[in-house]
């Protein structure tokens, strides 16, 4: 039985408690995801390996056993077929994400959903709107690029040819047994143990997690779509989109009177789409290293950074970093330490709290 393994360390939920992030939960259909205050838990029995939380996973935290997404593009992109079908190449279409299908459909000229097996899925209630809806975003993406590729959504019902398998040779059954494939038989064997065990897997951060989750990391898949919009075509003109109709990605507007330069935003960015510098005088922006993962709107109080209503098509073909915030930096006047000055103040945060803990120690009033 095929399961899932979920990386503590790319998961969105890692980063922070405030994470609202629960894509990998709401698109399974077995709910052998479960929330849990933290990374959410695996119950690998009730798992069917259709990967429809890998699909839906912004930061690729989740890996599904005997597929990756990454090795199937180039060995689906090197072929002629532009069929997709959970009876051919893929454990599900929902496997895919919104980049997947969008780079596919460029490089290939256009894709081919196969839905014939869907109404006798016990899985389709769930995974078939997820991967329906993707393809609808990537289409209406194509759309506004000018675009000639297509993705059609068929029910093609594919079925693969039955051939004749030859009789096992026991000679070269007892020649494969060696010490690297009772090794792997062994780990094969214990992975079926775990996923055969109805209980629920807890996720705990070690060091190793730790040192991911300070990485700023580029999913595989935005790389792939990197790739995929250097070879496609520029259109004429480029649209502006309703930003509602985008799941993968976003452009943000930035309230400079609300913010307090607490600097979480770009702290806790998994990809690095939100930057700074060393002085931190400055939140930079760069919309195709967004992967929308909300973790940013979570994290921000005062609700300075929103959602922009609208997307432009340019950021896909020209992507260009936009400068959100300047602040001025300057040494505290107590301490010398570097610090962010909204309003003038000539002390930094930590020496005005103390000045004020003195004034009321000693009764002084404070300053007017």
């Amino acid at each position: 039985m095929a399961g899932i393994t979920l990386n503590a360390g790319r998961c969105v939920r890692s980063l922070s408690v405030n994470s609202t992030c629960d894509a990998c939960i709401t698109n399974c259909p077995t709910e052998a995801l479960v929330a849990t205050e933290a990374v959410p838990a695996v119950n690998l029995a009730a798992c069917v390996g259709c990967g429809g939380c890998v699909g839906a996973c912004p930061t690729e935290a989740i890996g599904l056993d005997g597929f990756g997404t990454t090795d199937f593009f180039f060995s689906f992109v090197a072929e002629e077929e532009r069929l997709l079908s959970c009876r051919k190449n893929v454990p599900c279409i929902s496997v895919l994400s919104v980049d997947h299908l969008l780079s596919l459909a460029l490089l290939k000229g256009g894709l081919v959903l196969d839905t014939g097996h869907c109404d006798g899925c016990d899985i389709a209630g769930v995974c078939r709107p997820a991967f329906e809806a993707r393809a609808e975003e990537a289409s209406y993406l194509l759309e506004a690029m000018q675009s000639g590729a297509r993705i059609a959504l068929e029910a093609t019902g594919y079925e693969a040819p039955v051939s004749e398998t030859e009789a096992p040779d026991r000679r070269g059954f007892f020649q494969a047994i060696n010490l690297k494939s009772l090794a792997a038989g062994k780990a094969k064997f214990e992975r079926e143990v775990e996923t055969a065990t109805d209980e629920l897997i807890r996720h705990q951060l070690d060091s190793t997690h730790i040192a991911q989750l300070r990485t700023k990391t580029i999913p595989d898949r935005r790389k792939l779509l990197f790739t995929a919009l250097r070879r496609a075509e520029k259109p004429e003109r480029y649209h502006v989109v309703e930003a509602d109709e985008l799941t993968f990605s976003s452009q943000k507007l930035f309230d400079t009177e609300t913010c307090t330069a607490c600097q979480m935003c770009y702290r806790v960015c998994p990809t690095g789409a939100l930057s700074s510098d060393v002085r931190n005088s400055k939140i930079d922006f760069d919309a195709m290293m967004c992967v929308r993962c909300h973790l940013c709107h979570d994290v921000c109080e005062p609700d300075a950074l929103t959602l922009s209503p609208s997307y432009s098509i340019r950021e896909m073909f020209e992507p260009a970093v936009q400068r959100l915030v300047r602040f001025t930096v300057q040494n505290c006047d107590e301490c010398g330490s570097l610090f962010t000055s909204l309003h003038g103040e000539r002390l930094c945060y930590r020496c005005r709290i103390e000045e004020e803990e003195a004034r009321a120690l000693w009764g002084i009033p404070e300053e007017a």
